[in-house]
């Protein structure tokens, strides 16, 4: 089954992608092999000056599958998902992401990536892997780059749930819309007025520019987090009860180790 799908818009300069499994558009290894291999794709098509995401139906994405982040599985998972990152970094084209109600844990790290992010008032965002018992390795090195220290602590270590005005509030996103067709809408004459009229070949330098540190710290720092998780947090009993605890829908024991 196809989890993504895909169209070039404004005489192909804009590559269209759009998370649907027909349900809470989870990211799994499957849709996240899906995007990779389509922006993959997009390395040598010297025309594209955009790359948008967005979700099918009512929400972006409900985040990573749960039950690929098992021991078992763990380090496959994040291989997965991190060579989507690392897709995006190499392709130095601008990215933009549209929110709509759920966007968490995984679900937000894909559009934290972008240059761009605009919503409207349904998007709910957050980082809410530390109540599972385990922490978010892109957002770990993406949220204090885009908003200080201070605020993605807030994030990353509570695993709060915000609202796309208090996204908007800290810098998360760029603009906030009432509802998903004004958001359709205004995005569109946002793409009209700001990214058509250039040139291909200068938005890819320009973002390589100004993207430098941020990428720099992704590929420095999104290795030694996967290790972390795989071989240290991965072997205590807390990540394990609370990766099952939800999977088998009932509360978690925790051991504190």
């Amino acid at each position: 089954m196809q989890k993504i799908k895909v169209e070039f818009l404004h005489e192909n300069t804009i590559a269209r992608i759009i998370l649907d499994d027909g349900k809470a558009n989870i990211l799994d290894a499957v849709m996240m092999s899906e995007i990779t291999e389509f922006l993959a794709s997009l390395k040598h098509k010297q025309d594209i000056k955009l790359i948008t995401f967005e979700g099918a139906g009512n929400n972006f994405s409900y985040g990573a599958s749960v039950a690929e982040h098992t021991k078992e599985r763990a380090a496959a998972m994040l291989e997965g998902f991190h060579k989507m990152f690392f897709t995006l970094i190499d392709l130095h084209i601008p990215t933009l992401a549209k929110l709509s109600g759920q966007c968490l844990g995984g679900g937000f790290e894909l559009p934290l990536a972008c240059n761009f992010i605009f919503a409207d008032k349904s998007a709910k965002i957050g980082q809410p892997e530390i109540i599972l018992g385990v922490f978010a390795p892109p957002a770990s090195v993406m949220l204090p780059l885009k908003v200080g220290n201070a605020r993605a602590e807030e994030l990353l270590i509570t695993g709060k749930i915000i609202s796309a005005d208090e996204a908007k509030a800290m810098g998360l996103v760029n603009e906030v819309y009432e509802d998903k067709a004004a958001l359709d809408t205004a995005t569109d004459e946002w793409i009209r007025k700001n990214i058509l009229g250039k040139s291909a070949s200068a938005l890819r330098f320009a973002t390589r520019a100004a993207r430098a540190s941020f990428d720099f710290f992704m590929l420095k720092h999104l290795p030694e987090f996967s290790e972390m998780y795989v071989k240290e947090m991965m072997e205590t009993h807390d990540a394990n009860e609370g990766i099952n605890a939800f999977i088998e829908k009932r509360k978690p024991i925790w051991k504190n180790c």
